[in-house]
């Protein structure tokens, strides 16, 4: 079956965690979600992404026709959406949102980078809670504020890679607030204001992480499992305060060695 293992470590460790009848499912979404998120960096020209998006496009239509196109992950996908009956509307939205992220330029505003982590992150979560059979309207709610802060802090994670390419996507109202340009991103500046910019989109974070939970009573236990992600964010936003929110401190580049062990302590406590 399909493993989007090396892309997305993270993800692959919480589907391992999920119950067996929707382990498969979430990996095949999770691979997904990884075949649309690699095609802004496997691209040199945005006419082929476009041409990428369009089969995905294609290719979501005849699953539900019943009729998939002959592609590993589309096969896998296939298998999920007549199990769980999975909402067509969700796969289209995280198509359609990487399509928009083509045009290769950094977030306007906090907004504007809310608004894509709402569309290609949440609803990957929805998704996975339809593989957990799960329809919770508090559930769902906790699944749109996670995957706020999931884009948030992938798009910090990212940062020194991105900029490594001379490429800065942080939004850019932050950036002018505490005057960083984004030459201070690419020359890999590690002075306050930069510091400052991480500050602020890291709080933002924090604080959907916070709003999801204060809810956590009114959701259903058989929901957690969808949200174990919050360990992974936690887990960087605390080692981005370690390094005093020095975005480029080579702390950062490495994976938490005890991530699987927190993962699986969380899953068990059914909490998130």
């Amino acid at each position: 079956s399909v493993c989007p293992l090396s892309r997305d470590y993270d993800g692959f460790v919480c589907s391992l965690l999920l119950p067996e009848e929707a382990r498969r499912s979430s990996l095949a979404l999770r691979a997904f979600n990884v075949e649309l998120a690699q095609v802004k960096d496997s691209v040199s020209q945005k006419t082929i992404g476009l041409m990428r998006m369009q089969f995905w496009k294609t290719a979501v239509e005849e699953i539900f026709r019943d009729d998939p196109p002959l592609q590993p992950v589309s096969g896998e996908l296939w298998r999920a959406v007549r199990k769980h009956s999975l909402t067509k509307r969700w796969l289209l939205r995280m198509i359609a949102e990487r399509e928009k992220d083509l045009d290769d330029r950094a977030y306007r505003n906090l907004q504007e980078l809310e608004a894509y982590s709402e569309n290609s992150q949440s609803s990957l979560i929805y998704l996975l809670l339809e593989c957990l059979g799960l329809k919770d309207v508090h559930a769902d709610h906790a699944a749109s504020h996670i995957g706020k802060a999931q884009g948030i802090v992938t798009c910090l994670r990212a940062t020194p890679y991105h900029s490594s390419r001379r490429k800065v996507y942080l939004p850019m109202d932050v950036c002018m607030l505490h005057g960083a340009s984004q030459e201070d991103f690419i020359r890999g500046s590690r002075e306050q204001n930069v510091r400052d910019v991480v500050y602020d989109i890291a709080s933002q974070a924090h604080v959907h992480l916070q709003h999801a939970r204060s809810f956590s009573k009114s959701v259903p236990a058989a929901a957690t499992p969808a949200f174990l992600q919050t360990v992974v964010l936690e887990d960087y936003l605390q080692r981005v305060r370690r390094a005093d929110f020095d975005v480029f401190h080579p702390s950062l580049q490495n994976r938490n060695p005890l991530l699987p062990i927190q993962l699986y302590l969380r899953s068990w406590k059914k909490t998130y």
